[in-house]
């Protein structure tokens, strides 16, 4: 190749180059006001990476409940209050229901399972999830004689203590796990199994790690933090430790597979591989059942455990809250084992839960978005591939829906006369299509593991302890570590 063709090549890349960024830039000029980036970093100097809900909301009062900022080189729109997030999910549902494709994803998840896949990939492995859950038991009396076979076991391992003090984060851990276990695996785990410690291990650290700055930065500059030690490292080395796992695991029930008798959801889902349709092939692979089942395992136990210890801690710090919730379940249960049939009954205790939900706060910024087709919006033209943070902090702390919005109140969910009453703003879950898949499953444990606990124990602070409310926020919102004493009723 001679000077001059070299020449003209470098003069026609730079020419598309610029192009293309003009047609960028021009695609953005529509977007929601916000503050002004810096070049190459965006406005990651003025975010506050740790606590970014608490940062959107002082910049919802600025520049209204739809803005723009610039994290690294991606143009990101965020939604706040619970009218401009319903508007967005629930109104402009098609638009708004992608997942932005991210450097930390993209290495080791790709496109597959269901909380990061887009396309007819994510709407297969979305179906067949909830398809399948439900076969086994979400819902439905078969997973509620699970739940409440698994509380009594936590109920004795916690009388195990003898009032003494004693950390809950593993016992009520490895109880929630248990029940995804269950379904997943048919299996059930001793609370002292090395196997689940460590995958606890995992799911946990990895809830951390996912909202850390590290792996904020990785994804603005793969190319830079990819050459860099941090956090973001040990991100990965446990995914792939997850991965691991599962793949093993599924392995070993292939060798034992009856397709005419599946045993659970591993099972169900290596039994489509085995149909011989187009679709086992295109969908039904290992790939995807290795990641569908690590979204689960994960969404089944970070969740749900992170908010039964927030409603423990906020127990003890609320000893009357405590006390009017025993004598609801002494009024309505007695001595009987607790089940989902008592719940119309006790609308106190309904509304203590829902608002441990609403003040724990578990998933703040939501699971980030992506717009799936160019679209108006609140008279924002939002291109396609943009990514998109729903605020749910910003819709649980709505004070148009929430009397208190920073206080644990469970009147929130009460009428004048002590009925249960719904609030739309409530949607720990998020709405629209991309709303949590296990959402029965989690509201069924927590009413379940929550009364029984409550039935046979009075929690009190360890003397002297010094109660923090404040949440250790990472991907999820949880308690920090605290000790619990818990003095069984007589």
């Amino acid at each position: 190749m001679d000077l001059v063709t070299i020449l003209l090549s470098v003069i026609v890349i730079l020419f598309l180059v610029k192009t293309l960024k003009s047609q960028e830039q021009e695609s953005y000029k529509k977007l929601p006001p916000g503050p002004k980036p810096l070049p190459i970093i965006g406005n990651i100097l003025s975010l506050d990476m740790s606590n970014l809900h608490k940062t959107f909301m002082e910049l919802s009062e600025k520049y209204g409940p739809v803005f723009s900022i610039q994290i690294g080189l991606t143009k990101t729109v965020v939604l706040c209050g619970y009218e401009t997030v319903k508007d967005a999910l629930f109104n402009h549902a098609d638009a708004f229901s992608d997942r932005p494709v991210s450097p930390v994803t993209s290495k080791l998840i790709k496109d597959h399972g269901i909380v990061f896949a887009n396309g007819e990939n994510w709407k297969v492995m979305r179906r067949f999830a909830l398809t399948t859950l439900r076969d086994y038991g979400m819902g439905k009396k078969t997973i509620e004689n699970k739940i409440i076979e698994e509380a009594e076991c936590l109920v004795q391992k916690i009388k195990s203590y003898k009032g003494k003090p004693f950390d809950n984060l593993i016992t009520i851990n490895a109880a929630v796990t248990n029940i995804i276990v269950a379904i997943l695996l048919s299996k059930r785990y001793d609370y002292k199994d090395p196997t689940i410690m460590k995958l606890m291990d995992i799911v946990s650290e990895n809830a951390i790690l996912l909202g850390c700055p590290w792996v904020r930065l990785y994804n603005s500059f793969p190319l830079l933090m990819g050459w860099l030690p941090g956090a973001h490292r040990k991100f990965f080395r446990n995914i792939r430790e997850l991965q691991k796992f599962i793949r093993a695991t599924f392995t070993k029930q292939k060798k034992e597979l009856d397709i005419n008798d599946p045993r659970n959801f591993i099972d169900a889902f290596l039994a489509k591989q085995q149909e011989g349709k187009p679709e086992s092939t295109k969908y039904f692979h290992n790939e995807n059942l290795t990641v569908l089942v690590a979204n689960l395992f994960s969404a089944g136990m970070e969740t749900s455990s992170t908010s039964l210890r927030w409603g423990l801690l906020l127990m003890i710090k609320y000893p009357e809250i405590q006390r009017k919730v025993h004598d609801e379940i002494d009024r309505v249960i007695g001595s009987t084992q607790p089940q989902m049939e008592h719940r119309k009954q006790m609308p106190y205790t309904d509304a203590v839960i829902h608002e441990i939900q609403r003040f724990g706060d578990i998933l703040p910024n939501s699971v980030p978005h992506a717009i799936a087709e160019d679209v108006t919006f609140r008279g924002y033209l939002i291109p396609k591939g943009t990514t998109v943070i729903p605020v749910l902090h910003s819709a649980l702390r709505d004070k148009a829906y929430f009397e208190k919005p920073d206080e644990f109140y469970p009147e929130h969910f009460l009428d004048s006369k002590g009925n249960f009453r719904k609030n739309e703003a409530f949607i720990p879950f998020s709405i629209g299509k991309r709303s949590c898949a296990g959402e029965i499953l989690g509201k069924m444990e927590l009413f379940l593991f929550f009364t029984t606990l409550l039935q046979n124990f009075t929690f009190q602070p360890v003397p002297g302890a010094k109660l923090d409310l404040t949440a250790e926020v990472g991907f999820t919102s949880c308690p920090r570590p605290y000790e619990i004493c818990a003095i069984p009723r007589t």
